[in-house]
């Protein structure tokens, strides 16, 4: 009997058990290039330079290398242009924002006994958004083979009809949840509808592919990190430093997948179109710290060792979902099946813990006139890790995330060049795939240029860079796991205005 629902269950529900996936653990636990205009317009290479505010989260010994006490801040335009390729039908979506992306400063002090070899010391805070979240994705196509009924079909396999028809969209858990609408958006029917054990089901999609498919992808927020600096210097010859980073993030995913199919209709119901709805909201806190060092070799060569601690975030997580689906008969009326929860499942507060890093750090300085530095960094992302691990489900994603993620070596190359008071900049920039199949998200490019201006205790500072990166994954996780290219290009404006104190 064709099922008509609209549910109104309103409110929260509160749930142990775990929807986190390998996307959710790599959106934290890779960096993007933010900083100071200098900074960005040098491609980051500074891990043997110093004196610059954004320095510090690549090596904290770098505030020991101030002469003065200075303080920054940073505004930065973001343009970001995704290209999508859908089985041979391409999209194009653009998400431009504005904000303040960077702000801090570092107090020295210098050692008044000149016979000490400790010649000053610095203190320094600064904020720096790791990452922007805005972005929006739109892939558009027709899929010869598959239809999102599959997603449904399986995470219902498995599980007794009962539950699917008698339990409420609240008491279940994220994996019976997705059956649950599938069955009762009648995507899905059970093999044998009058046996409550029934186990297996069939789609209510009708074969022979040809299924137009659109997918949206809409996302905001931020990834903050407020470092809490202290760097000291030997002789003026070696510069030690640690940072104590807390990190605080808040995140919101809109996603919606649209399917229709064409195909002839019979006396029995079918679906012909769905419309389905997700929505995340993610926030929390973390926790990490960096040691480092630089050390003057010479009046022209600079040497940098830095270590960046795992992230220890700490997370939770808001998820919602509807479903609506279009069934038709020849000459019948269409019927719409409406799976409306209004439930925001609220899941326990997790742990996540990202991978460390290592970065050794060259530069060669030619005297006032300018500079080139190049800065290594090694990261194994396989580290990455859900907590805690002896829940049965994380074990299982830390296990997966350990088998396909790989180590990385990242690359950053910077010069700087002086006339006067005018100060020209560019940098390159190189991250190697976090996944062994180097195709679920590529490797990066990126290019940078700028120039500053001195005025004496002011400087201003301005910046372009851009980044490309491709990818492919899966719209969703399981069961219809088809996914669009994507090529994503990043543009930044960045404009920064520096007091010396």
């Amino acid at each position: 009997m064709k099922k008509i629902l609209f549910l109104l269950l309103t409110g929260f529900t509160f749930t142990a058990a775990q929807a986190q996936e390998i996307t959710d653990a790599m959106r934290y636990a890779q960096d993007n290039l933010n900083g100071t205009a200098r900074f960005r317009a040098m491609g980051g290479a500074f891990g043997a330079l110093g004196g610059d505010l954004s320095s510090l989260n690549i090596n904290p010994a770098g505030s020991a290398v101030f002469s003065n006490n200075q303080i920054a801040v940073t505004l930065s335009s973001y343009n970001t242009k995704n290209n999508s390729n859908y089985f041979g039908t391409t999209t194009s979506e653009k998400d431009n924002s504005f904000d303040l992306n960077q702000a801090g400063g570092v107090f020295v002090f210098k050692n008044g006994n000149p016979n000490s070899n400790w010649k000053k010391f610095s203190l320094g805070v600064n904020y720096d958004n790791v990452n922007n979240y805005n972005n929006s994705i739109f892939s558009a196509g027709t899929n010869p083979t598959n239809s999102v009924d599959g997603y449904f079909l399986s995470y219902a396999d498995g599980i007794p009809l009962s539950k699917l028809r008698d339990s409420s969209y609240r008491s279940l858990d994220n994996g019976a949840q997705q059956g649950y609408l599938g069955y009762q958006g009648y995507i899905i029917n059970p093999v044998d509808p009058n046996n409550n054990n029934n186990t297996q089901y069939t789609s209510n999609v009708p074969a022979g592919g040809n299924y137009y498919q659109e997918n949206t992808v809409i996302t905001n927020g931020y990834n903050g990190k407020l470092s809490f600096n202290a760097a000291t210097s030997y002789k003026d010859k070696l510069y030690i430093g640690l940072n104590l980073n807390s990190h605080f993030t808040d995140y919101r995913q809109s996603s919606s997948f649209y399917e229709d199919n064409s195909a002839p209709l019979s006396t029995d119901y079918t679906v012909t179109r769905l419309r389905f709805d997700n929505e995340l909201y993610t926030y929390g806190t973390g926790f990490s710290f960096q040691v480092g060092a630089i050390a003057k070799v010479t009046n022209e060569v600079r040497l940098g060792l830095a270590y960046e601690s795992s992230t220890w975030y700490h997370l939770s997580d808001e998820f919602s979902q509807k479903l609506v689906a279009v069934s038709s008969a020849a000459n019948q009326p269409d019927t719409n099946d409406v799976v409306d929860p209004q439930v925001t499942n609220l899941y326990e507060p997790y742990k996540l813990q990202t991978p460390s890093k290592l970065t050794g750090s060259f530069a060669y300085v030619f005297g006032k006139s300018g500079l080139i530095s190049f800065d290594y960094a090694m990261k194994d992302y396989s580290n990455t890790k859900f907590k805690p691990e002896n829940d049965s489900y994380f074990n299982s994603v830390n296990n997966y995330m350990s088998s396909v993620l790989d180590k990385t070596n990242e690359v950053r190359v910077g010069a700087e060049y002086k006339i006067n008071a005018l100060s020209l900049r560019a940098g390159y920039r190189y991250e190697q795939s976090p996944y062994k199949n180097k195709t679920t998200v590529g490797d990066l490019t990126g290019y940078s240029a700028g120039l500053g201006y001195n005025f004496g205790s002011t400087k201003v500072d301005l910046a372009y860079s851009t980044a490309e990166r491709s990818s492919q994954q899966g719209f969703f996780n399981q069961g219809f796991t088809d996914g669009a290219n994507i090529k994503t290009m990043n543009n930044n404006v960045s404009l920064t205005l520096l007091f010396e104190l």
